[in-house]
């Protein structure tokens, strides 16, 4: 007699211990905490995790042949404490890795009696079909996983060792290269459209040097000399990118001043001014930048500026301790290096 599955409803029955259930399928499987014993063949079954939430505490038999289980998940075996009897015969089971766990479990269980567990034999893979289940040997899987683990380890060290070598090492080039990007697209974007310069000079500083450009600086450029001076914290357009308006600021004047200091040198935002900066001077081949040194700083401090030490090492450039016996001298050289322009030649005095 055919039987319809979805007619049946097994909930909670308090006093049935024994259940043979073989040709029919497991969805009408309802917790029954009191079952001792539970026969589940020829039921097409491929997995047993829906054991795991039957709340079968009290089982004792367990009857699964006939099915088509290929894998088993060794935990699944956690739920039924009680446990003392499993047949398993005549399913196809996977001899390789993803199966360890249960093949180990086999080997090893000393409470429940998994009966005929050494007649078991392996339908896959291909090499292993016919082979028995417990000849399959796991510790070849322990052995991937150490060698995993071991290749995974190393990578993840040899990383750390990289990124700590970039950073100590190689920042200052790498942090160089981003600008000279965004400079070279910045500039092509300028170029076609061919923006006209809205300030005479960028002057970039260290804001711990703010008190001598407002103080020295600015009543001699603009207010005696005229020049339009573009400064972070009078020009710079309110919530826009920092790096937008370094940009458009150095773009947008015809030459750019770095007031340089130790302070200066110690700067991120600093470095990438006088980085984008450098980089227009040679990509123009124009006179565009102009070194002011508030301090007598050793040149092989300027490492890291490669750019900058280049050109310190090739031209002078202004110095104002030096000026401190003529000042009005030094803002007529600043005067002269604003009023240069043109190509950029191997006898240009870029910094005066």
């Amino acid at each position: 007699m055919a039987v319809n599955t979805k007619d049946l409803l097994l909930s909670q029955p308090s006093n049935l211990k024994e259940l043979d259930i073989s040709e029919v399928g497991p969805e009408l499987f309802l917790p029954i905490p009191n079952l001792h014993s539970l026969e589940l063949s020829n039921c097409n079954i491929s997995s047993l995790d829906f054991l795991v939430k039957a709340n079968l505490s009290a089982l004792r038999y367990l009857k699964l042949t006939d099915n088509e289980l290929y894998m088993i998940n060794d935990t699944v075996f956690k739920s039924f404490p009680s446990l003392t009897y499993l047949d398993l015969d005549n399913n196809p089971f996977t001899c390789n890795c993803s199966n360890a766990g249960f093949i180990q479990w086999v080997k090893d269980n000393k409470k429940i009696q998994v009966v005929n567990a050494h007649q078991y034999k392996c339908s896959s893979p291909v090499d292993k079909r016919e082979s028995l289940l417990l000849e399959f040997d796991v510790h070849l899987c322990w052995e991937d996983g150490r060698f995993f683990y071991f290749i995974y380890s190393s990578c993840l060290v040899v990383l750390t060792l990289l990124t700590s070598f970039i950073y100590n090492f190689l920042r200052w080039h790498l942090t160089y290269t981003f600008h000279l990007f965004l400079a070279y697209f910045y500039d092509n974007q300028r170029r076609k459209k061919d923006v006209l310069h809205q300030f005479d000079a960028f002057v970039s500083y260290n804001v711990h040097d703010e008190g001598w450009v407002y103080r020295e600086m600015l009543p001699v450029l603009e207010g005696q000399q005229g020049w339009r001076l573009c400064l972070h914290h009078r020009d710079f357009q309110p919530g826009k990118p920092i790096i937008e308006n370094i940009t458009d600021a150095i773009y947008g004047s015809r030459k750019t001043i770095c007031v340089i200091s130790s302070s200066y040198l110690q700067s991120e935002w600093c470095s990438r001014e006088i980085q984008m900066a450098s980089f227009r001077l040679f990509d123009e081949k124009k006179d565009v930048l102009i070194l002011l040194f508030l301090e007598n700083i050793p040149s092989r401090h300027l490492s890291p500026y490669y750019r900058m030490r280049k050109l310190v090492k090739k031209h002078t450039y202004l110095s104002w301790p030096q000026a401190a016996q003529h000042p009005g001298v030094f803002w007529q050289n600043v005067q002269r290096a604003l009023q240069t322009g043109g190509a950029l030649t191997e006898d240009t005095d870029l910094l005066i």
